[in-house]
């Protein structure tokens, strides 16, 4: 682990003039210049023990270290021209004491950067200003990223939820070979919220929408023509790699509900699935990215129990092994109706691997008859086997299949659950006194599937909103 020693090594990179702050509630150190200003944020270290996250975040070049190694980001500050040679002398130093490595490697130096005189300080932190983010308007928080992909780390999840309690949209401008993992981009689902990408042709764009965007008072927004309709970038079009030609990823969309009593082991459910879909258990969890710890439904129980108290939900994220590409993210909420998990997970197959269809309706079974599954939408679609999202159209996903959990067939009416619309033959899962339902929706080809879905959904609907995780789930497909 960098010692004290070590990081004082680093953060005199710039001399003796430069102020040093605590920000965070201590988890980033600052390097700032005489007038305040932030050159360079570090955050505290992360014991990594899951393997593949190097590669899975920096690419597949990147040596990795036997066993578990420690994490530590510097970012520079796009404010100060000194800040990117700051951060790459703090960075250099901390692995030449340390015997580590820095990525990207061709910024590791250990020069002294002369910023400012003057002795050393101890600032006050502005209230409204994450580490991570680079320019704060009273309409957004924004944050500028160049790396080959975004993970949903602690800076972001901080950043967001400053933004969030400030009602400011999160807004990340990336160049195009960027892309985002996937928890990276659930948190950018929806408005305000938006990845911007810049460029060098057409401009900026949505990653996610494909729409031209401009800065304009203070946000970036929707570029709009005369009669007010909006344009879709040239570079969001679809642009398949040989590697992505016949690639595909099968998602699940859990929802599961436990009484709330102090014998409760949560990550049951997601371990059932992983083991039915890939044969092992998860890699590794962690509230960020990178993914830290090594799997234990105990520990990430003892964490949602924690926040609970606090009437705060949980948000986390799991991995599989490098050689199933594979990632969950959970949400966790103490609701009237007990504990509540929300999973969604997604598994990526090569155009020569076979997605396991045929253990989905087991799994359904398991999860109805062993982990309080609510609801369980599953789609298939052609998508990238690594999982990240690039800036560019891809196709839509198209569902297999839908289960209710016996609970809700209850609350539906079990008579009117298993008599749906058109050719849907449901299969009863678990006790016959009380069952589940599963529904076959189709092979994974056809996207007029989605209507049979949505038709499936409105019969389960009732006049109540008692009814509502069936619909729930339609929504988060």
């Amino acid at each position: 682990m960098p010692d004290i020693k070590a990081v004082l090594a680093g953060l005199f990179a710039g001399g003796p003039g430069l102020g040093v702050r605590n920000v965070a509630e201590g988890a980033v150190v600052q390097l700032c210049a005489a007038d305040g200003r932030p050159l360079v944020s570090v955050e505290a270290p992360l014991l990594v023990h899951v393997p593949g996250e190097l590669q899975r975040l920096l690419g597949p070049e990147v040596p990795a270290p036997d066993g578990p190694f420690w994490w530590t980001e510097a970012r520079a500050s796009t404010r100060a021209e000194e800040g990117e040679r700051l951060a790459g002398s703090f960075a250099g130093r901390l692995a030449a004491i340390l015997e580590g490595g820095v990525w990207p490697p061709e910024v590791a130096h250990t020069e002294v950067v002369p910023v400012a005189s003057g002795p050393l300080t101890a600032l006050t932190a502005p209230a409204a200003a994450p580490p991570a983010v680079d320019v704060l308007t009273d309409k957004a928080a924004v944050i500028i990223q160049d790396r080959p992909v975004v993970p949903m780390s602690s800076w972001l999840a901080d950043a967001l939820r400053v933004a969030t309690e400030e009602d400011l949209a999160l807004q990340i401008v990336t160049p195009p070979h960027t892309r985002l993992t996937l928890p990276t981009r659930a948190a950018l689902h929806g408005h305000p919220n938006r990845w911007v990408v810049q460029d060098p042709d057409c401009g900026y764009y949505d990653g996610l929408s494909g729409v031209r965007v401009e800065w304009h008072e203070g946000h970036f927004t929707p570029v709009r023509t005369k009669d007010g309709n909006t344009r879709v970038a040239e570079a969001f079009k679809p642009q398949p790699t040989p590697d992505a030609l016949g690639a595909r990823q099968l998602a699940l969309s859990v929802h599961t509900t436990h009484p709330a009593d102090e014998h409760l082991l949560l990550g049951g459910a997601l371990e059932a699935a992983w083991r039915t879909l890939t044969g092992a258990p998860p890699a590794g969890w962690s509230t960020a990215e990178p993914i830290c710890l090594p799997w234990s439904p105990r520990q990430l129980t003892e964490l949602a129990r924690t926040r609970a108290r606090k009437s705060a939900p949980t948000w986390l994220t799991t991995v599989g092994t490098p050689d199933r590409p594979a990632i969950a993210t959970t949400r966790i909420t103490r609701t009237p109706a007990g504990v509540e998990e929300h999973i969604t997970l997604a598994l990526g197959y090569g155009a020569h691997e076979a997605p396991p269809l045929d253990t989905i309706a087991p799994l359904a079974e398991t999860l109805a008859t062993q982990h309080g599954l609510t609801t369980m939408l599953t789609t298939l679609r052609a998508a990238d086997r690594d999982l990240t999202v690039p800036p560019r159209l891809e196709a839509p996903p198209i569902p297999l299949s839908f289960t209710l959990g016996a609970d809700a067939v209850h609350t539906v009416g079990r008579t009117h659950a298993q008599h749906p619309p058109g050719n849907l033959h449901p299969t009863q899962l678990g006790a016959t006194a009380r069952p589940a339902l599963h529904y076959a929706l189709g092979d994974g080809t056809d996207a007029a599937t989605w209507t049979t879905l949505q038709q499936l959904t409105d019969h389960l609907q009732t006049a109540t909103e008692d009814s509502s995780p069936t619909q729930d789930a339609y929504q988060s497909g």
